[in-house]
């Protein structure tokens, strides 16, 4: 598993440093979406209802309607001014005894891993909840989120289950349940005898997703036999088109870099005319010819000393050699002259 999200529970005046994890995943076989005469893989079109145009990601705001039908529409930037929890900080608004949440309140799970060199603060939270079998309350920030959750042990870690907001729930009334009379004390009797016969321990290992396993034997064998049903590879490779799945992530992307490019422009018409933005180029292509230059005269540098340095010196030496044998000459001549005198 790979760690979340990293902050701090805010216990009293403890701070208790940890890693968030996924505590659940999906096991379902997942489906595309395909043209049944081919195969081929359905694309996604945004289409402007007013204009019928294509509209990019980039270009999509979120918008809210009224009842009355009347359409606001916000931007990333009204959405930023919006008030919101510290990212990095779990507190601990109050304990309250387990038994009082719902389990209809629950939503998603996550693991709490020790995020410090001791644990020491971690472990005194885990036993006290233990001991005192109390679940803290807590705000819980997560992808610019902010839910109340509910901080628990399980299996000797820490866990926090993120609850839907009262009015998340819906209320149970069924007018058909209205006026029915109450079961028999007989009735009553026989389907308590029929609960003790089928009663057991829980142990979830017990249970499969049949329908998951029975799925994923068809699709095997459809691989295996081959035929028209399956459709290779090679014939997806293709398709240079946008699979759906993907399309939101590289839009995303495509926002991002705008984004940046406008903020970058916006420093430069800052700091001067127009022209400032052309600046960095013809500054960049300056440096660049040095540079070719440099090189170019390193080359020529690094072959000539090594094979000539040689001949010269041997070209030097020659010369000297003649000369002395010329002065040791004209001295054995001269000592000869002073020798005959």
């Amino acid at each position: 598993m790979r760690s979340i999200w990293k902050g701090a529970i805010a216990f009293g005046l403890v701070n208790v440093p940890v890693k968030v994890y996924t505590a659940t995943e999906d096991h379902d076989i997942k489906f595309h979406q395909v043209h049944g005469k081919d195969g081929g893989r359905i694309k996604y079109d945004r289409k402007c209802s007013v204009c019928g145009e294509s509209v990019q990601y980039a270009d999509i705001d979120k918008a809210y309607e009224s009842p009355d039908g009347d359409r606001v529409i916000l931007t990333d930037e009204d959405f930023s001014s919006l008030p919101a929890a510290e990212k990095h900080e779990i507190p601990v608004l109050e304990f309250v005894p387990t038994e009082q949440i719902d389990p209809i309140l629950y939503d998603k799970s996550y693991y709490l891993e020790p995020d410090s060199t001791s644990p020491k603060a971690y472990v005194l939270l885990r036993d006290t909840l233990t001991e005192t079998d109390r679940t803290a309350l807590v705000h819980f920030t997560l992808r610019q989120k902010t839910r109340l959750a509910a901080l628990r042990v399980h299996e000797d870690v820490l866990m926090i289950q993120t609850l839907l907001w009262p009015d998340e729930v819906r209320a149970a009334e069924f007018g058909s349940l209205d006026g029915v009379s109450s079961p028999r004390p007989q009735e009553l009797k026989m389907a308590g005898a029929l609960v003790e016969s089928m009663s057991g321990d829980f142990d979830p290992s017990e249970y499969t997703d049949e329908y998951q396993v029975e799925l994923r034997k068809v699709l095997d064998v459809a691989i295996e036999n081959g035929g028209e049903k399956v459709v290779h590879a090679e014939r997806e490779d293709e398709d240079t088109g946008e699979d759906a799945e993907v399309v939101d992530l590289v839009a995303a992307l495509q926002r991002s870099v705008e984004a940046a490019g406008r903020s970058g422009r916006g420093r430069a018409s800052d700091s001067g005319d127009g022209d400032s933005e052309k600046a960095p180029a013809k500054k960049a292509s300056a440096k660049k010819a040095p540079a070719e230059k440099t090189a170019a005269e390193k080359t020529p540098a690094k072959k000539t000393p090594a094979k000539k340095a040689p001949a010269k010196k041997a070209a030097a030496k020659k010369p000297a050699a003649k000369k002395a044998a010329a002065t040791k000459g004209r001295d054995a001549a001269d000592h000869s002259e002073r020798k005959g005198a």
